[in-house]
């Protein structure tokens, strides 16, 4: 098979949260986030250890150095570093990722940090969380925290993760905090993006030498399943437009709400309010864009497909099975000729689930399907690169088996194996064959 090779200085990375990682949900005077009482709330698999990384990231960062990682992606959990989520700081907190990010520093391996990744503090949800003006506050004072301790320690800042998980929690109850409640949910998207272009001005005020600074929206791309079918376009359209990524990207780069969203929430009756100036806040300039890439979505309009979170963030179930690679191709073109993306972009999540991975006798896990379906993604990333796609890294999901939010841990993306019991990390094949694309800066591709 041919070799496909990427450019010289290109990033290779794998990423994390730290409510799917961390564990120590109760040390150290950390406050409970929203994924803590609505995983005990429902009686699903729970946050409380996960990988336990809390205690374990030193072996975490020699895992990463040994497969040659260069760029760790992860999250600092809010309810750590605020446990009520406003005024009190936690010490223990950040003294915690000060040591993480020294022990990164002294690796080699560049730091991409995410202030937010789906993890409210509970207190904040109680004074009506992302729903309530204030949240523009409470995030602003934790950004502050975040970059007046760390600031230039942390080579790339990324202010969300995938906020359409918001959406998902509060209007289709599926994540935390578990609501079901759609005008609700459109206020609390508008407010997230206020608060995004809120802290990039407050990160650009502080003149950091080295740092930048972007956000990751997710892009499951909805195609109609009969292209010739005209109800199976427009539930396309309205899936891309209004319940897909169109909500976030449109406002970030093209300014405003879409035409086709404004007239679905003004129709449905629930359009939020918006003060004058939000949406030249929102449309601040960033450094460079996350892409989080897994999959398409086929739509057929006459049936039915019930959401689910079986994927661990695959809500939107396709009527079609298995992986559409070349999406990618589509995906990476709608970010250049549709919101005119002129910004590098970084494949910020990409991988596979794992039901059924049964370690061999040696405790290796043989993950051929995965290593397949990396293999046929990055040959048709380096070939869009080729092509002219600025895309300047690519952050592997994820290191770790780890909770996948109401998937619990049933669903494993690590490319190490976390042993639940004992929480003994174990390279899969996926790992060294990971390692060995780093080293070669290539990979052998797939047809």
């Amino acid at each position: 098979m041919k070799t496909a090779f990427f450019p010289q200085g290109f990033l290779w990375g794998t990423a994390t949260a730290a409510a799917q990682v961390e564990g120590a949900a109760k040390e150290d005077g950390r406050g409970a986030s929203i994924w803590d009482v609505f995983t005990h709330r429902y009686g699903l698999d729970t946050p409380d250890v996960a990988c336990d990384a809390y205690h374990r990231w030193p072996e975490d960062v020699e895992l990463m150095k040994s497969l040659g990682i260069q760029a760790y992606r992860f999250s600092f959990s809010w309810s750590r570093i605020l446990p009520e989520g406003t005024d009190r700081v936690n010490e223990a907190g950040i003294a915690y990722y000060k040591s993480l990010l020294a022990a990164l520093k002294k690796a080699g391996i560049c730091a991409c940090a995410t202030i937010y990744h789906w993890d409210l503090p509970q207190d904040l949800q109680n004074m009506g969380g992302f729903g309530n003006r204030a949240f523009v506050d409470w995030y602003l004072e934790y950004a502050k925290v975040l970059f007046d301790n760390f600031g230039d320690d942390v080579d790339m800042w990324i202010t969300f993760n995938e906020p359409i998980a918001i959406y998902v929690g509060h209007a289709l109850g599926f994540f935390a905090p578990g609501l079901r409640n759609e005008k609700y949910a459109r206020q609390c998207l508008h407010h997230l993006l206020v608060a995004h272009g809120e802290a990039v001005k407050l990160f650009r005020s502080y003149g950091f030498a080295n740092a930048q600074i972007g956000i990751t929206v997710d892009v499951w791309h909805h195609y109609p399943d009969r292209p010739d079918d005209p109800d199976d376009c427009l539930l396309a359209r309205l899936q891309n437009e209004t319940q897909g990524y169109g909500m976030f990207l449109t406002p970030l780069f093209l300014g405003g709400y879409s035409q086709l969203h404004e007239r679905y929430m003004r129709e449905k009756g629930i359009y939020p309010q918006i003060l004058p100036g939000d949406f030249e806040t929102i449309r601040q300039p960033l450094d460079f864009y996350g892409l989080n890439f897994y999959n398409a979505i086929y739509d057929r309009a006459d049936c039915k497909v019930e959401l689910t979170g079986d994927q661990g963030g695959n809500f939107q179930k396709s009527v079609r099975e298995g992986w559409d690679y070349d999406a990618l191709f589509d995906v990476l073109d709608i970010l250049k000729n549709k919101f005119q993306l002129q910004i590098p972009i970084y494949i910020t999540e990409n991988g596979m689930p794992g039901t059924m991975e049964t370690p061999d006798e040696n405790g290796i896990v043989h993950d051929l399907d995965r290593i397949e379906y990396l293999e046929n993604i990055l040959t048709r990333l380096a070939r869009a690169i080729e092509a002219g796609a600025n895309v300047r890294g690519y952050f592997l999901w994820s290191l770790l088996d780890n909770f996948e939010w109401s998937a619990g841990y049933t669903c494993r993306y690590g490319i190490c194996r976390t042993d639940y019991n004992t929480l003994a990390r174990t390279p899969k094949d996926s790992a060294r064959w990971y390692a060995q694309v780093i080293k070669n800066n290539a990979v052998t591709g797939a047809k």
